[in-house]
């Protein structure tokens, strides 16, 4: 999982209890614990994806654009994060003259191939607005 997908997700539940505001990147950022500027790579790449607005100048900053019931974390993952349960390296070599060494490649892609599908069916399930409403829900824990 990337950091971005956290940003991300973080950041439009952060808009979605704002609805009716404007929040600055560092207003963002202070909340989310990270850099300013993390936040407004993410928020552009959002933006671009047409899940926020911006405005600059006084008052300006990020709004949520989207019915935060209506978008899931798959969404959101697949815009942010898709391949990243993928290793950059695996073990084995195609070309060894070894059944296991020869196969492990091939075969760990697909096992991780098949995760990020049943990680995806699983985030397909959990609204922006389901995540606002189980924070909410610990406020009166």
């Amino acid at each position: 999982m990337n950091s971005e997908f956290i940003i991300a997700v973080h950041s439009l539940v952060l808009l979605a209890h704002k609805p009716d505001c404007m929040a600055s990147s560092e207003e963002i950022a202070a909340n989310v614990c990270t850099h300013p500027a993390r936040v407004r790579k993410v928020l552009g790449f959002l933006r671009k994806s047409g899940y926020v607005a911006t405005r600059e100048g006084s008052g300006g900053g990020y709004r949520l654009i989207k019915d935060p019931t209506d978008m899931t974390l798959a969404d959101i993952y697949r815009e942010m994060a898709s391949g990243s349960l993928t290793p950059s390296w695996c073990s084995g070599n195609p070309e060894m003259d070894c059944m296991v060494g020869s196969n492990m490649q091939d075969v760990m892609n697909a096992v991780f191939c098949g995760a990020e599908q049943k990680l995806e069916a699983y985030f397909a399930e959990i609204t922006i607005g389901q995540m606002l409403s189980r924070i909410k829900e610990r406020q009166h824990v």
